[in-house]
């Protein structure tokens, strides 16, 4: 059996990614992908005063979402295309919930925690260089790694509480500058605890967790988001899951879905989501591996 494939992850130049809306479109199509969702980085300075180079700019939001929807009547009875974005949750100074994200129209929201601002520290990404990451938990957490780890869990958690969104984005992004255990041990009761808790809060909120892709497509690690053992900590909760490639490039669209794939049976499951729109509410179908 052919898996039926949909990529709603997915960038453009608007924020990090290098292939424009169009081209995307005309991959997705070639690549008989059943759906293809835009997810830019929703804009965070006006929030957070960070100057990123990976977020949509303020200014140009709405010319991204021209484009989108622009795409979605030119590729109508081909292709469906859907309008996302994703928001970053900081605690404290943005979220999905936010009433300006809420109020534009978006036909799914995909949430993720990309940066960490510790009590009294200075806000850091988790997903940036190393050294980035080694300077924040040096200031943030006096070089506690395993606090910083249990930080971020917690604040996936406080995402999952606080609501507003549709999928939630590659949920243990924490490992990715985890080589060699630097800062934490994965197989350690207390990273154990915390991901069965996660898991535990996204079974009680009903929501969509993403098999996260990217980070092989862009030779990062060498695993999904998330990697199997969490993914049968979903699948114990009855958390539904989507396959994302997170593309940057028109060629990554459906990267590495056959190990999405092994990941998923291996965790139990037997079935994935695909998105079919949004009437008042997000309409899912359901689809064997």
């Amino acid at each position: 059996m052919i898996m039926t494939c949909t990529s709603l992850h997915t960038h453009t130049p608007f924020c990090d990614g290098k292939d424009d809306v169009e081209t995307l479109c005309r991959a997705a199509w070639e690549k008989g992908i059943a759906a293809l969702g835009f997810s830019g980085h929703a804009p965070i300075y006006r929030k957070t005063g960070l100057k990123s180079g990976w977020h949509i700019p303020e200014e140009r939001l709405e010319e991204y979402m021209d484009q989108v929807r622009a795409a979605q009547r030119r590729w109508a009875g081909k292709l469906r295309v859907f309008l996302g974005l994703e928001v970053d949750y900081i605690q404290g100074l943005c979220g999905p919930a936010d009433r300006d994200i809420q109020e534009l129209g978006l036909d799914y929201i995909i949430a993720s925690v990309h940066f960490l601002l510790p009590p009294g520290g200075r806000l850091f990404s988790i997903d940036g260089p190393m050294e980035e990451l080694a300077q924040g938990v040096r200031e943030g957490f006096a070089g506690d790694g395993e606090a910083m780890m249990e930080y971020y869990w917690d604040a996936l958690q406080e995402l999952i509480a606080a609501g507003g969104f549709d999928i939630l984005g590659h949920a243990d992004l924490v490992k990715k500058n985890n080589q060699n255990r630097r800062w934490f041990n994965p197989e350690a009761e207390a990273y154990g605890r915390k991901i069965r808790e996660t898991a535990q809060a996204a079974g009680k909120a009903a929501l969509v967790v993403e098999v996260n892709t990217g980070g092989l497509n862009r030779n990062k690690i060498s695993d999904t988001y998330p990697s199997v053992p969490l993914l049968r900590l979903f699948r114990e909760e009855g958390v539904p899951v989507i396959i994302t490639a997170d593309a940057h490039r028109a060629r990554e669209l459906d990267g590495h879905y056959q190990k999405a794939r092994e990941n998923l049976c291996a965790a139990g499951y037997t079935e994935h989501a695909l998105f079919m729109g949004k009437n008042k509410r997000p309409q899912w179908t359901f689809e064997p591996l």
